[in-house]
């Protein structure tokens, strides 16, 4: 891997280190643009002494951001630590996190201590999940808590650090921790040739319905390694980590209060190609959204009305009935999977499944029921046609999964064709709903009936499932998206 550091210090006689790839250059010279940077951006590490507003401290990491660099901290971080009365708001939900640990601890502390957190990693591993949260509320390299005692245990204070107060103690602490953030290379074997990218994959074990079953996420790790990436399959705990790779790829159920949005905010904050990026999260995990979306385009769609909590009247209800009839279809606008959408056969129904929807929702759709046999997917990728397939209806159901009140879950059929064997209209209208929303990978869902072809929705995290997606391109499917993170992750290092 060759991500690229700059480690900036007051002085050099501060760095004690002999860190492969790590060269500190001095807060003077990198003022004054004798760092000899390589090709933006690179990722600053802040070692000065003091940050104080309008120190040296401060002004490497303000001069790094308008360079196009990616420092650590930010000026936004330092504003945040320079007064407790900043920091307070984030103090609840540490003291919380503080208490719980300590409860946990068969020999707790006596009375107050310290605790140094150094990129993300505590020196007493048994608070690693509160110096991961740190982190992603604050990001230091170097930060001491001062932790009291009372009728409660609470953090009294949150204090950066110079790298002269790391101590001879703290020395290799803090090396291994630095390490772990800039991802040296590891020692290889001979025999295999260095990666030359790493990748992490967002996968949650315990999903029901996964954007990739296991054999997938086999197939893009194989992949990757015949790519020269290495590619490791990570989850929610793994949030501080993010910095350490080149790109992100998202193979858990994405939404916007989620850590998978999180995740996707903070690879772009690092720098890094991530797919979903947080804008296509944003775009197509509402329904609202995309549906005036499509209907300001005028792409064809179901007809759809939504409907606000605040304001649905029968009046307004029975002019609705006029246009869709029944049945007519309500959504969620969040949900997944055939999740949250209620077929209604009347208007009691409507007014029943209205109740349970808008309790989730203020606004929610009414749409036109539409039947067919199967939805078409077409899978997008950077703008181009990826692959094609038909999802059939299980038997007796109206949606391709069925969620059965006993919990099982069915799925109906499919079969998936090449991109040049689907029919033209419905690609066409696939890609230009993709466009629509960005340049990452995504499933467009359509209905084609005697009147024609209709974009149901827009998915931004498609189903990539091993024997089912993969059954034309096979492996050829995978290496087309990692060699896109590939594209994605060399114009960012030459950009």
């Amino acid at each position: 891997m060759t991500v690229r550091h700059t480690v900036i210090v007051d002085r050099l006689g501060d760095w004690k280190w002999d860190i492969e790839g790590l060269n500190p250059v001095t807060a003077n010279d990198y003022l004054a643009h004798r760092d000899k940077t390589p090709k933006r951006p690179t990722r600053v590490i802040n070692l000065c002494r003091r940050y104080s507003y309008l120190s040296g401290g401060y002004y490497c990491s303000l001069l790094a951001e308008a360079r196009g660099d990616l420092p650590m901290p930010t000026v936004a971080d330092i504003l945040d630590l320079s007064r407790q009365s900043l920091y307070a708001f984030a103090l609840p939900e540490l003291d919380t996190l503080l208490a719980r640990t300590l409860t946990r601890l068969a020999e707790p502390p006596e009375g107050d201590f310290d605790l140094h957190i150094f990129f993300g990693h505590a020196d007493d591993r048994r608070f690693h999940r509160l110096a991961a949260e740190l982190f992603d509320v604050f990001r230091y390299p170097l930060l001491k808590l001062r932790v009291v005692s009372g009728k409660r245990w609470r953090i009294k204070a949150i204090r950066p650090m110079g790298l002269h107060q790391v101590t001879a103690a703290l020395a290799p602490y803090f090396e291994s921790s630095l390490r772990s953030y800039a991802r040296v290379p590891r020692r290889r074997r001979a025999e295999r040739k260095p990666a030359l990218y790493d990748m992490a994959i967002l996968v949650n074990p315990n999903e029901k319905l996964p954007p990739s079953n296991e054999t997938a996420l086999r197939r893009f790790v194989r992949t990757g390694q015949e790519l020269r990436m290495d590619v490791e399959l990570i989850t929610a705990r793994d949030y501080h980590r993010i910095a350490e790779y080149d790109a992100l790829f998202i193979r858990e159920t994405t939404a916007l209060d989620h850590h998978t949005f999180r995740f996707a905010r903070k690879a772009e904050a690092e720098g890094m190609p991530v797919i979903d990026d947080a804008k296509s999260i944003l775009r197509c995990t509402n329904k609202v959204y995309m549906w005036e979306l499509l209907h300001g385009r005028s792409l064809p769609t179901p007809k759809t009305f939504s409907l606000d909590r605040a304001t649905l009247s029968d009046t307004e209800l029975a002019a609705i009935e006029g246009i869709l009839g029944y049945p007519m279809v309500l959504k969620v606008p969040d949900g997944s999977f055939s999740r949250g959408m209620f077929k209604a056969e009347n208007r009691q129904q409507v007014r029943e499944a209205a109740a349970k929807l808008f309790a989730r929702s203020r606004l929610i759709l009414a749409q036109e029921f539409m039947y067919t046999h199967f939805d078409w997917r077409i899978g997008i990728l950077n703008g181009a046609p990826l692959y094609a397939c038909q999802y059939t209806m299980p038997r007796g159901h109206w949606q391709i999964v069925n969620h059965r009140e006993d919990g099982r879950i069915i799925a109906g059929g499919f079969e998936t064709f090449a991109i040049e064997d689907a029919p033209t209209e419905v690609v066409e209208l696939a890609t230009q709903a993709a466009s629509l929303i960005g340049n990452g990978l995504y499933g467009v869902d359509l209905k084609q009936n005697e009147k024609g072809v209709f974009i149901i929705e827009i998915n931004d995290n498609p189903n990539i499932d091993g024997g089912i997606e993969d059954k034309v391109l096979k492996g050829e499917l995978y290496a087309t998206i990692m060699r896109e993170f590939i594209r994605r992750i060399e114009a960012s290092r030459s950009a």
